[in-house]
């Protein structure tokens, strides 16, 4: 897996923290206290006869009965609702509790509910945030209290201690590569591409159009006739698109920043008669809704990050910040999720994960 620091590496890495951090008193739900500067974390000793018993039980007291608390952009998408199922699962598993705060797109709530949350005390909170700065401070003061973040999908300006997604710049330039596949110099193509952007704001978008925009900037061949925001909703992209194909009617791709809403394009382009000129390529992980857009026919090519695998990698990335005894703020890592090509007839059917099961 394309990891800063993977797993399996979190626990040494923690035990090799700049002077200054140490062990913590406690790391359930009261804050983090490290030791004298100076000193060094030592890792416990398992050796002998007894080994794995004593590490059983470390594991146990860091985790059992501590509370992640979950705060997603809203509920009631294919995607949060992956996420929130599986990170139940595998809390429950590891005797955890999991708390869910959804803000239902608001994100003056969403803020509310972070805020509200320190003064709470969970063991670890996972964010979707937003947009990049909205929840930047409230993030650092919840680190300060000795509460660890780890951010998914979207990350803010205020890094936590460990983000698990993809590495957006590169679904950018996977997005970019295939269009210039297929829409490039010597396709025999117009060329002309339209891009829709989520929030602007988003690390999603930011991140993911610095990738798209140096890949397409690599083909002389390819014109981006439009770039523009749908904020996430599918109506807004099919509207974007309806109006770009009366103005470029030799349009030859589109391509969004998210499955769910570059579903909404496919009614414009059926509208404008182009369905076998148009390709639709779009990033996502939305489970069987992807499979059946791909299916449909609703969207050319689906660069999948299985949200599955990352709804799992959440709970393994906090069982290890957790076991560390560690401060927030020793930690800075990231899990990037493998990307997966997605089109009719060829993707790995584990994709098609149905949460409503």
């Amino acid at each position: 897996m394309n990891t800063l620091l993977s797993a399996r590496a979190l626990c040494a890495a923690a035990m090799t923290l700049l002077a200054g951090c140490g062990p913590a008193i406690d790391y359930g739900n009261t804050p983090t206290v490290p030791v004298a500067s100076g000193a060094a974390i030592q890792p416990p000793d398992f050796s002998g006869p007894e080994g794995s018993s004593k590490l059983r039980e470390h594991a146990e007291a860091a985790l059992t009965g501590k509370t992640i608390a979950w705060v997603p952009q809203a509920m009631g998408l294919p995607l949060t609702e992956i996420w929130t199922r599986v990170m139940r699962e595998e809390a429950t598993a590891r005797g955890m509790k999991f708390e869910l705060r959804d803000p239902n797109w608001n994100a003056t709530a969403g803020l509310q509910a972070v805020s509200s949350l320190i003064g709470e005390r969970p063991a670890l909170m996972v964010i979707h945030n937003p947009n990049v700065q909205i929840y930047a401070s409230e993030l650092k003061r919840a680190e300060e209290a000795g509460i660890p973040v780890i951010t998914v999908n979207m990350v803010s300006n205020y890094k936590t201690a460990a983000y698990v997604g993809p590495e957006w710049q590169q679904v950018g330039r996977m997005l970019g590569e295939e269009i210039i596949r297929q829409c490039g110099s010597g396709t025999g193509t117009s060329g002309k591409v339209s891009i829709i952007q989520g929030e602007l704001t988003s690390g999603v978008s930011i991140e993911q159009m610095q990738g798209l925009s140096a890949a397409l900037a690599a083909d002389k061949g390819i014109q981006v006739v439009s770039t523009q925001a749908a904020n996430w909703d599918a109506t807004r992209a099919h509207d974007i698109t309806a109006t770009v194909l009366q103005q470029h009617p030799d349009l030859c791709a589109t391509v969004g920043f998210w499955s769910t809403m570059t579903a909404g394009v496919h009614e414009a382009i059926k509208a404008a008669g182009k369905l076998a000129q148009v390709k639709v390529y779009a990033s996502g992980g939305e489970g069987k809704v992807d499979c059946q857009h791909v299916d449909s026919g609703q969207i050319t090519k689906v660069l999948s990050y299985n949200s599955p695998d990352q709804a799992k990698a959440v709970i393994q990335v906090a069982s290890v910040l957790l076991q560390s005894g560690a401060p927030p703020q020793a930690f800075r890592i990231a899990n990037y999720s493998t990307l997966h090509w997605m089109e009719k007839g060829h993707y790995d059917p584990a994709l098609c994960y149905d949460w409503t099961r």
